[in-house]
C-alpha cells in the first residue's frame, strides 16, 4: 500500500489556484513521457477526423438533431434514435478522449524540467482550437451539415493536426535556434509543396461538399458545383503535389542534403502513391463509403508528410547554458603542462 501524504490548506489552495503549477512541483516526466504525450494528442486528432467521416457516410449526421443536447430533452443519445444516434452521439464523446489527450500534453510539457515555455504554449494552442472546433462542430448540426460549415470544420481539424505535429516534433528537439540543413532555394521548393497540398485538401473539402454523401438520409443542400470537375481539378493539383514531391527528392539528392529530408520526401511520396489509388478506385466505383473513409484517413497522412518533410529541413539542438568566465579581477588558470 502506498500512503497517501497529507495535504496542507496552503497547498489545497495553491492546487486550486494553479494545478499545472501543482502537479509541476510533485511530478517530473520522462523525455520520453512527454514525447509519448504529444504522441498521443496527433493519434487523437487523426482518430476525431476519422470517426467525423463515420458519421457522415453513415447518414448520422443529424442523429443527435441540436446541440449542445443530443436532443431538446436528452443530454445523451436514447433509444428511440437508433444507430444513427449512437454513432453521432459516440463521436461528440470522443471529443472528451480528445481533450483528455491534449490535456496529457500540456500537462506533461509544463511539469517537464527544465520547462519549456514554447511546447507548452503550443499544447494551449491545441486545447483552443478543440474548443473552437467542437463550437463549430455545434453550428454544423444547427445550420443543418451546410456543407460550407462541413468543409470549415475538416479544414480547422487539420489545423489541429497542424500544431499537433508542430508539438510532437519540438517535443523531440532542443530549444537552440533553428539551423536549417538545407540551402534557400530547397527551403522555396518545400514551402511551395506545402501551399499545393493544403490547397489540394481544400479543394478536396468542396469535393466533399458536392458530392453524394450529404451526411443525413435527408435532402441536405449541396455545393452548387459539378462534381466531376471540382473532382477532375482535385486529381490535378494531387499530381501537381506527386510532381513537387519527386522534384524535391532529387533536390534533396542532387546537394547531398542529409538523410532525413530524403527520408520524409521518400515517405510522402509512398502516401501519396496509395492516396491516389484510393482517389481514383473511389471515383470509378461510385465512391463507396468504405473507399471515402479510407480517403480521409489518407488525406491525414498525407498532411503529416508534408508537414514532416517541411519540418525536417532544419534542426534544433539542445540549448546549452554558457559557461561563465571568470570574475573582474581575478587571474585565469594555470594552463595545464
Amino acid at each position: 500500500m502506498v500512503r497517501v501524504p497529507k495535504l496542507t490548506r496552503a497547498e489545497v489552495a495553491q492546487a486550486v489556484r494553479n494545478p499545472l503549477l501543482y502537479i509541476a512541483g510533485r511530478w517530473t516526466p520522462s523525455p520520453r513521457t512527454v514525447r509519448r504525450a504529444a504522441l498521443s494528442a496527433v493519434v487523437m486528432a487523426v482518430l476525431i477526423v476519422v470517426t467525423g467521416g463515420a458519421v457522415r457516410l453513415t447518414g448520422s449526421g443529424l442523429g443527435c438533431p441540436t446541440w449542445p443536447k443530443c436532443t431538446e430533452e436528452s443530454l445523451t443519445a436514447t433509444s428511440e434514435m437508433g444507430f444513427h444516434g449512437v454513432i453521432e452521439f459516440g463521436n461528440r464523446m470522443l471529443t472528451y478522449v480528445l481533450c483528455a489527450a491534449v490535456g496529457w500534453a500540456i500537462i506533461a510539457a509544463r511539469s517537464a524540467k527544465p520547462w519549456r515555455r514554447s511546447l507548452t504554449r503550443l499544447g494551449w494552442v491545441q486545447f483552443w482550437v478543440v474548443m473552437g472546433n467542437a463550437v463549430l462542430g455545434g453550428i454544423v448540426v444547427l445550420v443543418g451539415l451546410n456543407p460550407y460549415t462541413v468543409a470549415a470544420h475538416f479544414l480547422l481539424s487539420t489545423a489541429l493536426l497542424t500544431v499537433a505535429m508542430l508539438t510532437w516534433q519540438r517535443a523531440r528537439e532542443g530549444d537552440g535556434a533553428p539551423r536549417p540543413l538545407v540551402g534557400k532555394a530547397v527551403s522555396q521548393l518545400t514551402w511551395l509543396l506545402t501551399v499545393a497540398a493544403g490547397l489540394l485538401i481544400a479543394v478536396g473539402t468542396v469535393v466533399t461538399g458536392a458530392g453524394r454523401h450529404a451526411g443525413d438520409s435527408s435532402d441536405v443542400h449541396r455545393i452548387p458545383i459539378d462534381w466531376k470537375m471540382i473532382a477532375q481539378l482535385h486529381a490535378d493539383l494531387a499530381w501537381v503535389v506527386v510532381a513537387l514531391t519527386v522534384a524535391l527528392w532529387f533536390v534533396l539528392k542532387a546537394v547531398d542534403a542529409p538523410v532525413g529530408p530524403l527520408h520524409r520526401a521518400r515517405d510522402l511520396f509512398l502516401v501519396l502513391m496509395a492516396q491516389g489509388v484510393i482517389g481514383y478506385v473511389q471515383y470509378f466505383t461510385d465512391t463507396p463509403e468504405i473507399l471515402v473513409g479510407l480517403h480521409m484517413l489518407g488525406s491525414c497522412l498525407v498532411w503529416i508528410a508534408v508537414v514532416r518533410v517541411l519540418l525536417s529541413l532544419r534542426e534544433r539542438p539542445v540549448a546549452v547554458a554558457p559557461v561563465p568566465g571568470p570574475a573582474a579581477g581575478q587571474p585565469e588558470p594555470a594552463a595545464a603542462g
